[in-house]
């Protein structure tokens, strides 16, 4: 597969031409990578009217995915914000109410998109026991929600596969969606690779709509790179106004580094991809099956993903991911429960074969009880965008009883808020803040 990104941009490279043009360092190298990184000038097209090298290459990509696919440089932030406007305007093209019947572990993201975009949300709540990075939904429970609302939605926006490496039954789901004419809406930033199982996993192919993939993620690509794909069942509409929603929430001047990568990606995808991940995928397959026989409780299905359960084993998960840090291994996300080890086919098979080493001498301690607080469903007392847009302060936790949230400000990783803004804190709220170290909160501003 051709790369017509990178081919333009090296040949740039190669002419020296004096480059009276952005960016500022003018092709001189600081970093090392200047040489490479341009702007729009004659010949390099652009993201947002792409009908160039750039349309080119989002063509190729889009022959690998099997489904309309479209680039951002700015990760799948700029994605789930471009599919929700999307969703909103074929909801208003259509006279529907712009409701989203959302998953709870939905990404910050998802939490800023509705007070830019101003569309209501209905929250699909976990499972008892879930813990809150999940939310598993039960087909049969959904079409019971959607048969008996008063107020059908336009779209379910679930975020699949999580933090944890739990899938969702997108099929099912999908299923249900098509019966009642709603659209489906994923986000599935970690799994830009499950197009290239044996079995297909993606999204699209198990009946989405639309969804998003952060290739930087899970692929060999720069962070930032992403792609937006849309079903060749969706609405017209969406394929017409997809670089218009990007464009709407992206940067004038997209990272030509990132696009480049994002070019070389579909060569990389299109040679030994298939082969080489089922060959990775086996030896997790293997490292997962050896741990569990060792005493470690794992859990999540996604291929990539392992996900240690910590307590079990006596150790809670901030003090695991010391340890490992300690042998020079860095983890993606570790909290009190849980330690996530991301892999990819970039990670040999004796790195794997020294982690499986490193685990298996970590010594076993008497099991942790202590459970995570049970999830409380908080009172809305505000829109989220009313919540977001009011006045507001920053005050200590405990003193935020009663109080509205006005700001999601969740570190990332995970970016899952325990609470969404316009929510009222209670006394549970306040415990699962204190559980998870969060000391301080941006409330709605009282009136004095």
């Amino acid at each position: 597969m051709n790369t017509p990104i990178c081919d333009f941009v090296r040949k740039y490279a190669s002419e020296n031409a004096l480059r009276l043009h952005m960016p500022g360092h003018k092709g001189v190298n600081l970093l090392g990578c200047e040489n490479i990184d341009i702007t729009e000038i004659n010949g390099a097209d652009s993201l947002y009217e792409a009908q160039g090298i750039i349309k080119e290459s989002e063509d190729n990509a889009s022959a690998l995915f099997g489904c309309a696919t479209y680039y951002s440089t700015e990760g799948s932030s700029q994605c789930i914000r471009a599919m929700l406007y999307l969703a909103t305007l074929f909801a208003k093209k259509n006279g529907r109410k712009p409701l989203v019947y959302a998953g709870r572990n939905a990404h910050k993201t998802f939490i800023s998109a509705a007070a830019l975009i101003d569309f209501d949300i209905e929250w699909l709540y976990p499972q008892e026991n879930e813990a809150y990075l999940s939310c598993t939904i039960n087909p049969a429970d959904l079409d019971k929600k959607i048969r008996e609302a008063e107020h059908k939605p336009v779209a379910v926006y679930l975020t699949s596969p999580d933090y944890l490496g739990n899938l969702a039954d997108i099929q099912g789901v999908s299923q249900v969606c098509r019966k009642h004419d709603v659209l489906l809406i994923v986000d599935n930033a970690h799994g830009a690779y499950l197009n290239f199982l044996e079995n297909s996993q993606h999204p699209v192919d198990l009946g989405a709509d639309m969804c998003c993939s952060s290739a930087h993620k899970t692929l060999p690509v720069l962070t930032g790179g992403a792609y937006l794909h849309i079903s060749g069942k969706a609405p017209a509409l969406f394929a017409e106004k997809a670089k218009d929603a990007l464009m709407l929430f992206g940067s004038t001047s997209p990272s030509y580094v990132i696009l480049q990568s994002l070019d070389m990606a579909n060569k990389y995808m299109d040679s030994d991809y298939r082969e080489n991940l089922k060959s990775h995928i086996s030896l997790i397959d293997k490292l997962k099956s050896d741990l569990t026989e060792s005493g470690y409780t794992l859990t999540g299905t996604e291929p990539l993903k392992i996900t240690i359960c910590t307590k079990p084993y006596g150790y809670k998960g901030t003090d695991f991911a010391r340890i490992l840090e300690s042998h020079n291994i860095i983890c993606e996300f570790c909290d009190p429960d849980f330690v996530v080890l991301m892999t990819t086919p970039e990670i040999s098979a004796d790195d794997i074969g020294k982690l499986y080493q490193i685990l298996i001498n970590i010594p076993t301690l008497s099991p942790i009880e202590e459970a995570p607080p049970v999830f409380s469903k908080p009172q809305r007392a505000m829109p989220v965008r009313e919540a977001v847009f009011s006045q507001s302060e920053v005050i200590h936790i405990q003193n935020s009883k009663g109080r509205i949230l006005a700001s999601a400000g969740v570190s990332c990783p995970p970016a899952v808020p325990l609470i969404v803004c316009g929510e009222v804190i209670d006394e549970a709220t306040i415990k699962t803040f204190m559980y998870y170290g969060i000391d301080t909160c941006t409330v709605v501003k009282q009136n004095t």
